[in-house]
């Protein structure tokens, strides 16, 4: 098997099997206790919609929900001294502290579920868009088939809640910055089909501006255009977009985005009518506005909203240097927005059927690349005498330990799961979570058998890999 996989190993597969899926014909349902899938789907569900709040580049659980002892900054410190670099505050959660910075977070936390122990799969050298590829599928690349993302596999088996409003839609990532193809990879509804796909919308303040025609296009033309576009569809060989099945559903997929335009439920991604004191709030840029719509579009009938603080190579989370400084400044990103979600939900009534999971693709160490017994190639200079502020942070990816959020949708209110070591390597070392698990715990939630499943390419390809994963079941009520 191989395990040193580069970028461009990566794109030639993934990009090799979404082509595959356009070809593929219609994955056929498998029946599941003399049912199909989508009408057992759903039966004695606690959530009917997901938010997934993504913490892109790797969150690094010491820095932020599972502190270790502090080590403030001083020129000629050892770097193995530093586990965090931030002092640890108390939660509405007796004896359980969160990082500094994240106090709002906190004071929710007796809403919901702390994951410490969530443990990335070993892939070798590590490349963010294949551990996220990971994440969202519950596959690791490459695969032959397209694997589909779980708001897709979502969107599928439950279909939408709201006709009109798409059932998966993923608000913030931009495709323009590096690494911007591999992550299209997982980005799809696979074999499953566009219908299925991501509704993307780049920039959640200009939400709007995806539900409306182009500018200088009047209402007439875009007909005009729309009614051209099913034409082409129509009368074009199946050689160049792909089997009967693909193709209609492409030309679902932009009968629904048509239908939206003409829509009163299109106000959902028009920010401005938010009051005020709310918007700014949530107004800690893109990922906080996010947040925002996330909320309004949950009300107005969405199945699955991912909203991400995007990934961008050595931006964001993805800190290969400054971690301390970097951090202060996502803190000041997420903590407001993800408190005020949680708790504009709480007061809708919303959040009881609304699940919420904030998670990130690892964790990250100062001075461990990978995990403690199975290390990989070093990505990141640590030398072990700290002289400059930029070297004091978590800088090398680390994957044997994590922390996931979970609010709402049958989860527990107040409760903690998993245990990492105090001392480095801060390993999970009680109740590890796979991200198997993890999915099926959310699929669980959703009333999602665990033995779902399609044929595709006269073979079983199910939700996650060989149908073996299970829900941490006592992470539910």
């Amino acid at each position: 098997m191989k395990t040193n996989w580069n970028r461009r190993d990566f794109l030639k597969t993934s990009s090799a099997a979404t082509l595959a899926a356009l070809a593929a014909g219609a994955p056929v349902a498998t029946l599941l206790n003399g049912c199909k899938t989508r009408s057992k789907a759903g039966k004695n569900a606690t959530a009917d919609s997901v938010i997934l709040l993504w913490m892109a580049g790797g969150m690094a659980h010491t820095e932020t929900f599972d502190p270790k002892r502090y080590a403030p900054f001083e020129k000629g410190m050892e770097a193995n001294r530093v586990l965090s670099t931030f002092k640890s505050l108390p939660t509405s959660l007796d004896g359980i502290q969160f990082s500094e910075g994240l106090q709002s977070i906190g004071s929710v936390m007796n809403k919901g579920t702390l994951i410490r122990s969530y443990t990335a799969a070993d892939m070798g050298f590590i490349l963010h868009s294949r551990h996220q590829y990971n994440w969202h599928t519950c596959y690791e690349p490459p695969q032959t088939v397209a694997a589909p993302h779980i708001g897709a596999w979502i969107a599928n088996l439950l279909g939408p809640k709201n006709p009109v409003i798409p059932a998966f839609i993923d608000i913030g990532q931009r495709f323009t910055l590096g690494e911007g193809e591999e992550l299209k990879a997982f980005h799809t509804a696979g074999f499953l089909g566009n219908e299925f796909g991501p509704f993307l919308i780049p920039d959640p303040s200009q939400g709007l501006e995806s539900v409306r025609p182009p500018v200088g296009m009047d209402a007439k033309r875009f007909e005009r255009r729309n009614q051209l576009y099913n034409e082409l569809i129509a009368k074009s060989p199946v050689a160049e977009f792909g089997s009967d099945y693909q193709k209609e559903s492409l030309k679902r997929s932009m009968e629904q985005a048509y239908m939206l335009l003409n829509s009163p439920e299109a106000k959902a991604f028009d920010l401005s009518q938010e009051p005020k004191e709310i918007y700014d709030i949530y107004n800690t840029g893109r990922f906080g506005l996010g947040c925002l719509m996330a909320r309004r579009l949950t009300e107005q009938g969405a199945r699955f909203i991912s909203v991400t603080t995007e990934y961008e190579p050595f931006k964001g989370f993805d800190t290969h240097e400054n971690g301390h400084t970097r951090m202060i400044d996502m803190k000041k990103m997420i903590d407001g927005p993800v408190a005020q979600l949680i708790k504009d939900l709480d007061k809708s009534g919303r959040l009881d059927r609304t699940l919420v999971i904030l998670a990130s693709e690892f964790s990250r160490d100062m001075m461990v690349e990978g995990r403690p017994d199975a290390k990989v190639k070093e990505q990141v200079t640590q030398p072990d005498i700290i002289t400059d502020l930029k070297f004091y942070g978590m800088h090398r990816h680390f994957t044997d330990a994590g922390s996931v959020l979970m609010w709402g949708g049958g989860i527990k209110k107040g409760f903690v799961y998993g245990r990492t070591a105090d001392e480095r390597p801060c390993k999970s070392i009680e109740n590890p979570v796979r991200i198997d698990q993890l999915h099926q715990t959310i699929y669980h939630a959703l009333g999602i058998p665990e033995d779902t499943q399609y044929e595709v390419e006269k073979r079983p390809f199910y939700t996650t890999p060989d149908g073996k994963g299970k829900p941490v079941r006592e992470l539910l009520i």
